[in-house]
């Protein structure tokens, strides 16, 4: 590598500004490492003792050159350690606060010390960029290499490490991070979830004080369904939709978790995010490489909404499955049949589903079992042949009443779980998570099949090959997983340390699988509503499900916080029999993200049909600009009586607004305009009111016209009210 100076070996502008500061191997005393965005920096320094610490992370600054100084600009109290600020901060030699890394050498010693070795930086793109560090115990053969992949465009930074040694005999790993952020700031403001069952992403907010604060999950699978694995970091002061210091952060793992918030001595915050190492001392032979999932963050100074369209942006282009390609709109069985249901009445139903105007439709659970049948939710899991009472000439059959009547077909399953009532349990004992001498202990009346084990992973890969390979026309895949895990224990692994992290290994190793040789299926990621909703599943899927409650006032709410970390289109939202509100406000609520129905379209009163018909013919020409666009949310409902949504265009020519009432007491209604956001001041728009109820007419006049600058400084008003709790409006430019 070409010897070069601390900050001469810059990318050209538009790739990532990853400075290579050094040779290989030669260490000048206070280097610089900025990994700069189009906005931000986060900025490493390698000392001449060989640390590798964080100097600064925030908006980028002008002058590259005076990120040495900053340092020196800080007057807190002294660093005992010289590892308060590391990026990767070892345990057992000087550290005093929490490691990101511990383990047992092969000679049974607890200490780490990590050195610098060497880094590289790899441009992918001109978009994307990958930087190396390599970090070594001078006394031990033990490395770690810390990954720090850069997207400029997005502002966004995926960070993970590879841990390995050359000892001689097992190393154990005791605690192994993605990530060990540092933040300066007077006060730091922490926004977190929890939730449960059909309660999923309540928000809380609380200042940060001195000591640990840890958002973690022990449940193995749907491991948000209490404590959600995405949060944000307020810098200062709590920051609003448009202006504040905030970072965000979500680790890509669909286990167990554990971030862990320091407020050190120094008042600074310490972040470190990786898989929870509860129960899961992890034996690393020599030569073995440990890698950990990303854990991902951006930084935004103009508040929440800027750092939220920074990630959907980036998830639509880089991580969700077709993130900028189509979606099916979709009716569902489930909430018209349950478990009762023949051949007959779904060729009803799929009869429906044209009548309705979407694009396929989905048979849900109750289509299996034959020993034992699936006519409620306490047999059959496992058993993945067709039920032939009630469907005696298959799937493919139903296949081809769907091409008959002119749509798709598409099927539920749960593969990763099993019914104690069922065959494969019988045949297959050993395959169960459970303890062999503690008695079993259900949720949702099953148990987990043992992922760790590759011939369940080969099962779990063959059922869904299986019904693709008798089905090559099948449109759509619902994949659930209801089930906790309770009773860790794998029959398979000798090393029961390993089985939650495996578990969740194998899981993925199934689903490369099944992407490798079915690339373009959509999958609906289902777990019980938003119990398993992360990066690093939603790579495979091409949307999840935010919540089994579907009462369209609840997910006004719910799919408000969704969407600061994920974008519309990976957003699955039914209309539903739920709730009390009419069918306009379900289906408008339903509307602002990808579109389904689950609803008894035969008993649906004429107009009411003709209303979702109208309705999903505007959606099938708006979803481009909900699905792609940017996304501002205009009127928070936790603060007032309306939610206010809206959806742009790249060009902002146009664009949809959704507005609803979310207070019903007397005489509430949007009493003061809505100011609008992210429209070009100069152009002239026209605002129409769409998805009217069959009869009704709109107190909106469309022939008026507005320019950028009124409607983002004065505002709009879609005159909500008792009378009016939904009203969707389309704006598009007048030249």
């Amino acid at each position: 590598m070409k010897k070069t100076d601390q900050f001469s070996n810059y990318f050209k502008p538009g790739a990532f500004a990853i400075a290579l500061c050094l040779g290989l191997g030669h260490l000048k005393a206070q280097t610089i490492i900025p990994i700069e965005t189009a906005n931000n920096a986060l900025v490493l320094q390698a000392g001449s003792n060989k640390d590798v610490n964080t100097i600064f992370f925030g908006k980028k600054l002008a002058n590259k050159q005076e990120y040495a100084q900053v340092a020196g600009q800080y007057k807190q109290t002294s660093d005992y350690t010289g590892q308060l600020n590391s990026i990767y901060t070892p345990s057992g030699s000087r550290n005093l606060v929490e490691p990101a890394i511990t383990v047992t050498h092969a000679d049974g010693n607890n200490s780490l010390d990590l050195k610098y070795v060497d880094h590289t930086v790899t441009a992918i793109d001109d978009n994307v960029s990958l930087l190396k560090i390599r970090l070594k115990d001078p006394v031990y053969n033990f490395e770690v290499t810390m990954f720090y992949k850069s997207f400029y465009k997005q502002d966004v930074i995926e960070q993970w490490t590879e841990i390995k040694h050359n000892e001689k005999g097992e190393v154990v790993l005791h605690k192994y991070a993605s990530a060990n952020l540092h933040l300066k700031s007077p006060h730091f403001w922490l926004n977190q979830y929890h939730g449960d069952w059909a309660k999923e992403m309540q928000p809380e907010q609380s200042e940060i004080t001195h000591g640990i604060k840890t958002l973690d999950s022990k449940l193995g699978t749907r491991a948000n369904l209490f404590q959600p694995s995405v949060f944000m970091i307020s810098m200062d002061k709590p920051a609003e939709e448009n202006e504040g210091n905030v970072l965000y952060g979500a680790l890509e793992w669909s286990g167990n978790f554990k971030i862990d918030l320091e407020l050190d001595y120094q008042d600074n915050l310490r972040i470190i995010a990786g898989m929870n190492n509860y129960a899961s001392p992890y034996s690393l032979k020599p030569g073995e490489v440990f890698a950990t999932p990303a854990f991902l963050y951006t930084f935004s100074d103009q508040g929440k909404g800027a750092a939220s369209r920074k990630l959907q942006n980036w998830a639509r282009n880089y991580k969700i499955l077709n993130g900028k390609g189509d979606r099916l709109t979709l009716l569902n069985n489930w909430e018209a049949t349950y478990f009762d249901f023949n051949e007959q009445k779904l060729a009803e139903l799929l009869k429906d589903t044209k009548k309705l105007g979407v694009d396929f439709f989905l048979l849900d659970d109750g289509w299996f079992g034959n020993k034992y049948p699936r006519n409620s939710d306490n047999a059959a899991l496992g058993d993945w042949q067709e039920n032939k009472q009630k469907l005696p000439n298959g799937i493919s059959s139903l296949i081809k009443e769907a091409d008959q009547a002119g749509t798709r077909f598409g099927i539920w399953i749960e593969p990763e779980m099993v019914s104690p009532k069922s065959e494969l349990y019988e045949k297959h004992p050993d395959w169960v998570v459970k303890q062999p001498k503690r008695p079993e202990y259900y949720f949702r009346q099953q148990l987990e099949l043992d992922l760790s084990n590759p011939k369940v992973q080969d099962f779990v890969f063959g059922v869904i090959d299986g019904l693709m390979t008798k089905n090559p026309k099948l449109a759509y895949i619902k994949w659930d997983c209801n089930a906790v895990i309770y009773n860790a224990y794998s029959a398979h692994l000798k090393n029961q340390g390993h089985f939650y992290i495996d578990y969740v290994r194998g899981l993925y190793s199934v689903l490369q699988r099944i992407r490798a040789k079915y690339p373009a299926v959509p999958m609906m990621l289902c777990s019980g509503g938003g119990g398993r909703v992360d990066y690093g599943a939603l790579q495979y899927f091409t949307e999840f499900w935010p919540s089994d409650n579907t009462d369209p006032l609840e997910r006004i709410f719910m799919q408000w916080e969704y969407s600061y970390f994920y974008p519309a289109i990976s957003s699955s939202n039914h209309v539903t029999d739920w709730g009390k509100q009419s069918i306009k406000f379900r289906t408008d609520v339903a509307m602002m993200g990808k579109l389904g129905f689950d609803i008894v379209v035969s008993k649906l009163p004429h107009e009411e049909l003709q209303f979702c018909q109208e309705a999903i013919k505007n959606y099938n020409e708006v979803k481009p600009i909900i699905w792609h666009g940017d996304q501002y949310r205009l009127a928070n409902p936790r603060s007032g009586s309306v939610a206010s949504m809206l959806y742009v265009n790249e060009q902002k020519t146009a664009g949809v607004i959704f507005n609803y009432l979310v207070n019903y007491r007397y005489e509430e209604g949007s009493k003061y305009p809505i100011k609008l956001n992210g429209l070009d001041a100069a152009k002239k728009y026209q605002i129409k009111e769409i998805n009217l109820f069959p009869g009704t007419k709109s107190s909106i006049d469309s022939t008026k016209t507005y320019t950028g600058d009124f409607l983002m400084k004065v505002g709009f008003n879609p005159n909500l009210n008792n009378n009016r709790t939904s009203v969707v409006l389309k704006f598009e430019e007048v030249k």
